[in-house]
Formats: C-alpha cells, structure tokens, sequence
C-alpha cells in the first residue's frame, strides 16, 4: 500500500537510489562477515544431491554459456574476494572459493528481501514490478554460485 507519494520524477530516483543503497549496504554487511560464518552447510548453502554437483543448473540454465558475462562485484569492494577465476587449484584455494560462493549466494538472497518496502512510495503495479526486478536480478547471481559450488564440491569429493 502507497503511504508516500512523490512526482514521477522523484519517485524514479528515489528508486533508482533505494536499490544502489541496498545493493552496496548488503554487499558490505556480508563482506563483514566472518568467513567462518560459511563454514557450516546451512539448509539454504548445502548442495543436494538432486542439483548433481551443480549439473543441474546448467541443464536447466546453461549457466556456462553466460556466467563468465556477469558482474562480479567484489570488484566494488577492496576487500571482496573475486569469482570470475579460480584462484588456485589446490584443496585450500578450492575451499576457500566455496565459501566465498557462499557469501555471495547470501548476498544475493537478501538483496531480494528489500524488495516489499517499496510498496511504501509506489503504486502497488510498481511494486510488483521491484519485487520482479529484485528476482530477476540477483537469480542469475544465485544460481551461478550454486553452479560453481557444486563444481567445486565434486572436485573436492
């Protein structure tokens, strides 16, 4: 339900910054997290063995033809840890990337979770539609780590 109402104009903006701010806000608060907070295999992190080690993704998605053109944006943060490579091959470099996959998938999993509040100062249409755009967006995102995860557990295994 609309409780603000602006001109088109500031309504477009306000959006447009809404969504910078809680992209980068949520960004930062998970690279805040210590990398022992991924070490366990959360319900919502775990691989499953129906996802066939990450198979399935690219079955469904062909993840491989159009994950290399994603944005990784750990390239925003000086302390972000980018994926678009492995950065070693060994058993530590390996794991290390699996957690990482696991910040970012949360990331991603909460950049959606912003997306009711901006019924507050659009009609419900427009709502809608970032609740839309915040799936559309970070799903991609999401599905890519899964991908890589489960690559990267086999490799492990």
């Amino acid at each position: 339900m609309q409780l603000i109402s602006f001109s088109l104009f500031w309504t477009i903006a306000i959006d447009i910054g809404a969504w910078v701010f809680f992209h980068l806000a949520i960004s930062a608060l998970c690279l805040r997290l210590p990398l022992s907070t991924f070490q366990n295999n959360a319900f919502w992190s775990r691989i499953y063995p129906w996802e066939k080690s990450g198979a399935l993704w690219d079955k469904l998605f062909r993840v491989k033809a159009w994950k290399g053109r994603l944005i990784d944006g750990a390239t925003l943060f000086r302390s972000g840890y980018q994926k678009k490579t492995l950065h070693g091959k060994g058993k530590a470099d390996l794991q290390m990337f699996a957690l990482e996959t696991k910040r970012a998938e949360l990331t991603h999993w909460l950049s959606i979770l912003p997306a009711p509040l901006f019924f507050l100062w659009n009609p419900a249409s427009v709502g809608w539609l970032m609740i839309v755009y915040a799936i559309v967006f970070n799903l991609p995102f999401i599905v890519t780590q899964r991908y890589n995860r489960g690559r990267i557990s086999k490799m492990l295994s």
